[in-house]
């Protein structure tokens, strides 16, 4: 029941374009349920939200990691390449679960420890594949997380320009931006 409810949420967020408009009676009434059935797997709205983070968070990092492993292991550029495209197509194709995504982006769970969120460990992916990019012989003109935070910060600018306009046409743009962004951070 629990999936279902998700499930539910993630159509409705769809539908929606946001968290705004998800409610408790609104996805019990597209699960089927009464309101209080949905309170057995989440006591409020806000773990439902989080529930919900957490599934297309899911989604997204199996897509990427997916994307990834497509290519061999010597490719490492294509790699990074490649995750970033299946970043760019997930925020695309599903912008109301991206938009949750960042509004619930990062926190920090001690004043002096390092934040925290799915979009960060995103980060954290690239850097990683920055680094095995360096160790490959691929030098880059800045540090690995400079560079993974570059190509993020430029991938995410690419898609909420396309979000911000009513027809979001233009997708097929994204992936030759990020392709030459990518470039852009190699000596």
């Amino acid at each position: 029941m629990r999936e279902e409810i998700l499930e539910a949420a993630a159509r409705l967020l769809a539908e929606l374009g946001g968290e705004d408009g998800l409610t408790i009676r609104g996805v019990a009434r597209a699960v089927g349920i009464a309101p209080a059935s949905i309170y057995q797997h989440f006591s409020d709205r806000a773990e439902l939200v989080r529930g919900l983070l957490d599934r297309e968070y899911a989604r997204l990092r199996e897509s990427m990691r997916t994307a990834e492993e497509s290519l061999g292991e010597t490719d490492v550029v294509g790699r990074i390449r490649a995750q970033l495209h299946a970043y760019c197509t997930f925020a695309m194709e599903n912008p109301g679960h991206y938009r949750l995504m960042l509004a619930n982006g990062a926190s920090r769970p001690e004043p002096d420890a390092r934040a925290e969120g799915p979009l960060l460990d995103v980060i954290d992916r690239l850097t990683v594949g920055f680094e095995r990019c360096v160790a490959a012989g691929h030098p880059l003109r800045v540090t690995p997380g400079r560079a993974a935070a570059v190509v993020f910060v430029g991938a995410h600018g690419r898609v909420a320009l396309f979000h911000s306009v009513l027809n979001r046409t233009g997708a097929e743009l994204v992936e030759p931006f990020v392709d030459e962004l990518v470039s852009l951070v190699f000596a």
